[in-house]
């Protein structure tokens, strides 16, 4: 699995049109609020062309892409840290997503009324952002109370103890924890409670569909882009119909219709692509005669920890990496000629892997 995100807004959003546009089909909507009572989840393949390519020069006889998966809950409404609504019974599902969708509503449409009376994007997303901040805020008090008498007794760690003060005073102020000022000794030692508002952030402005091919002229899509700056956050508009209506035409005919609607790119593409950049996410490939792969991987990281991502054997009796990027072994043709034009190379555990690396690890088994 590559990562995980989780969908969150008021009722009647798009949360749930958007979570089809991901999947193909799966989760119900209708024109009334609450619809979705338990939590959607789908897992959705991410196709890319560089794959593609290292198969066929590898003949391998399957190719696997990396995923993401996506989890919608049922829309949080004002109050729902103390139990309004039904969204609430749902945040635990959230919690262990590494980003968040927070699906904005700027359309208007007389047979699916918002749940308060009017449309306001930005203040759409402050509702259900202080919903958010409540509910950590409580997380973090509650664990600030044992976490105290810890530190006292020499039984736990100042380190968190401050992170928990840092961020029950950003979270005390309306802010996201993820503004809060922590050090990355701090973020690690709280990293654990999966705090909603210390994570990556996109809010999802669903615009009218004739905005669908320039949701940045849209209502509402630039008071929701400075929101999402203040944030700490991104923002990506897009309308939700559409992408949902696209999922389900075959590619060659999703092609020619998005073309006539003035879609350069599907904007739930361009949300992955988002997402890769919040979290700071790579993509390299394993090949052989049965299989060429995709996989997700921290920027940053070294081969080992790549060769641990694709099995613990391999990172435990690691040798050597034999290394061509993807860009290289396409203009090549061949592993071959890549070698031949000097684009191959044997790499050391400590060699960071890069964007599009085709990685061979060589191994002692256990």
């Amino acid at each position: 699995m590559g990562w995980k995100c989780g969908i969150v807004g008021l009722p009647n959003s798009g949360k749930s049109t958007l979570f089809n546009s991901f999947v193909g089909s799966g989760a119900q909507v209708a024109e009334y609020p609450f619809t979705t009572i338990d939590p959607n989840i789908g897992v959705v393949l991410l196709p890319d062309s560089r794959l593609d390519a290292v198969a066929e020069i590898s003949g391998s006889a399957t190719k696997t892409p990396t995923a993401i998966e996506v989890v919608d809950i049922a829309g949080l409404v004002k109050g729902a840290h103390a139990g309004e609504g039904l969204g609430n019974r749902f945040l635990s599902h959230i919690r262990g997503t590494d980003a968040i969708l927070h699906v904005v509503r700027s359309f208007t449409a007389p047979r699916v009324p918002h749940t308060m009376g009017r449309i306001d994007a930005a203040d759409d997303a402050a509702v259900v952002d202080l919903e958010l901040v409540l509910a950590d805020l409580e997380v973090v008090e509650r664990r600030l109370a044992r976490i105290s008498k810890a530190v006292k007794s020499g039984d736990s760690s100042r380190q968190e103890l401050s992170a928990l003060e840092k961020a029950r005073e950003a979270l005390g102020q309306g802010k996201p924890v993820r503004l809060a000022s922590l050090s990355d000794e701090e973020r690690l030692a709280v990293q654990g409670m999966a705090l909603l508002t210390g994570k990556p952030c996109v809010y999802v402005v669903n615009v009218p569909e004739e905005f669908a091919g320039a949701p940045e002229r849209a209502p509402g899509y630039a008071t929701v882009e400075k929101y999402a700056s203040a944030a700490g956050a991104m923002v990506c508009g897009l309308s939700c119909k559409i992408e949902s209506e696209l999922s389900e035409l075959p590619l060659e005919e999703a092609g020619v219709f998005a073309s006539e609607i003035g879609i350069s790119e599907r904007g739930t593409d361009r949300l992955v692509r988002l997402g890769y950049r919040l979290l700071d996410l790579i993509t390299f490939f394993t090949a052989n005669d049965n299989e060429a792969r995709a996989w997700t991987l921290e920027r940053g990281l070294c081969v080992l920890d790549a060769a641990a991502r694709v099995h613990t054997d391999m990172a435990q009796g690691f040798i050597r990496a034999i290394v061509t990027p993807s860009a290289d072994l396409m203009k090549a043709g061949s592993y071959a000629k890549a070698r031949l034009a000097g684009a191959t190379r044997i790499e050391g555990k400590e060699y960071v892997v890069k964007d599009g690396d085709v990685v061979l690890i060589r191994f002692n088994p256990a």
